[in-house]
């Protein structure tokens, strides 16, 4: 039985799975729920409307999102939530099979209808009736005005969405759709008003950020938005996240070195090494540039930091290629690095290619790349002994527990990488501080603070 709903007071519990994209998503439409007289409450088991905003884009992120959901529902048979509403990524994937897989979802709602989700859900209060909304938006929504999820001294800047790209293993094309660059005026608008609220660090994130204009004729776009963004006082970091190989240009290199807030850190996902496996993953990339690119890098940008991702058990991945990428993430000495087995997603060309891998093969492949980036985590940690590094602090001290604040220098980014473990922190979360690293903890760094001036 649907318990009784004050229509002047809807409850609205909000989860949010998936990526920083997905995160931005979450932050929307969360101020979205709050500015249409909504009451977010902090427990979504006791709630008139529960939102999960989802990922799909592999397999693990859609087992993720149903068991939240299935335990929503739950909630729902036993009277303490009375509505479930499943948004984003999964959504637009799955569309009406959503309703078939986990029968008692009342509505499911597209990328395209993130900024109609509160009228959606006083739409579904009053009709009582489960509906499907995944009209499509052929713009990057904007994302103004946004309740951050993080600290917020730090945030996430989307600047475009969708992708362009077609790997064979991708699903991003179909579930975002095309590229779509937001219009400059409004990433540095969105921008201003992240940092006039406190942000001194902003993470540009997109499918590929070096793509940032193409479709709309603007050329050489990311270099020239971080020179807009460089202007805003009170930014004092801007880290590039998500850069394919093939877009990195002498002029963005030079951009990075030149720039006083853009920080010398990379995220570059390579997927492979192997020019074979590059070939049938669709990636225009081969070894040799790879090998190249990475060089160059080092070579040209004092201090860089270098992430990436990597796949193991892509369809015919022999042992000797397997033992290929090895090599190269022993050579390349990646400060992180993300290893993801291979999953066969639905309606990718991938999924249908002879050769597949089986799953303990797939997992035995993956550990030992993590091992392997395990030792050159730590060598590195180890030589980091004594350095003086700038840090910001993104947690104080638990007075009563005795533990260490937590924070990150530069090459460190937000969710994804270590932390720095800082001793003796006096000063409060989201300001900088100078330390000296006495030792490590496994990924992580320990410094104590530096005595101030």
């Amino acid at each position: 039985m649907d318990k009784k709903i004050d229509k002047n007071i809807i409850r609205v519990g909000f989860i949010a799975l998936g990526c920083p994209k997905a995160v931005v998503d979450s932050e929307k439409m969360l101020a979205d729920i709050a500015q249409a007289n909504l009451v977010i409450t902090a427990d979504p088991d006791e709630a008139d409307v529960v939102v999960i905003n989802t990922c799909g884009f592999i397999e693990p992120a859609k087992t993720e999102a149903f068991e939240v959901i299935k335990h929503s529902l739950e909630c729902k048979n036993r009277g303490t939530v009375d509505k479930v509403v499943v948004a984003g990524c999964l959504s637009e994937r799955m569309g009406d099979e959503l309703f078939e897989q986990l029968p008692g979802i009342d509505a499911v709602v597209g990328l395209g209808q993130r900024d109609n989700l509160p009228d959606i859900i006083k739409k579904i209060i009053q009709e009582k009736e489960t509906g499907i909304f995944l009209e499509h938006c052929d713009k990057c929504p904007a994302d103004d005005t946004r309740l951050l999820l993080s600290p917020g001294h730090w945030a996430y800047l989307r600047i475009s969405e969708g992708c362009d790209h077609r790997c064979s293993f991708c699903t991003i094309p179909m579930i975002r759709g095309r590229f779509r660059s937001k219009p400059p005026e409004n990433v540095i608008a969105e921008a201003r008003q992240l940092v006039e609220s406190g942000a001194v660090e902003l993470n540009l994130i997109a499918q590929d950020t070096a793509y940032y204009g193409t479709d709309i004729k603007m050329r050489h776009g990311l270099v020239k938005l971080i020179a807009e963004l460089d202007k805003i006082s009170g930014l004092d970091w801007i880290r590039l996240l998500y850069i394919y190989p093939e877009r990195i240009s002498d002029r963005l290199i030079e951009t990075i070195n030149y720039s006083e807030k853009t920080l010398p850190y990379l995220d570059i996902p390579i997927q492979h090494i192997n020019s074979d496996i590059l070939k049938r993953m669709r990636r225009p990339d081969t070894s040799e540039k790879l090998h190249r690119l990475i060089e160059k890098l080092r070579e040209q940008i004092p201090g860089l930091v270098l992430r990436t991702t990597v796949i193991v058990g892509f369809p015919g991945e022999t042992q000797s290629q397997f033992e290929e990428l090895l090599e190269f993430v022993e050579w390349a000495k990646f400060d992180a690095l993300g290893c993801f087995r291979f999953y066969g997603e639905a309606g990718t060309d991938a999924a249908d290619m002879p050769g597949q891998i089986p799953d303990d093969i797939k997992a035995e492949r993956l550990e030992q790349i993590m091992l392997k980036q395990q030792e050159i985590a730590f060598e590195k940690n180890t030589r980091k002994k004594n350095q003086r590094l700038k840090v910001l602090v993104d947690h104080q001290a638990e007075q009563q527990q005795d533990s260490p604040a937590v924070g990150r220098y530069y090459g460190q980014a937000p969710d994804i990488d270590s932390v720095c473990l800082i001793n003796n922190c006096s000063v409060q979360a989201g300001n900088f501080i100078e330390a000296e690293v006495v030792g490590s903890r496994d990924y992580d760094l320990i410094v104590r603070q530096l005595d101030e001036g």
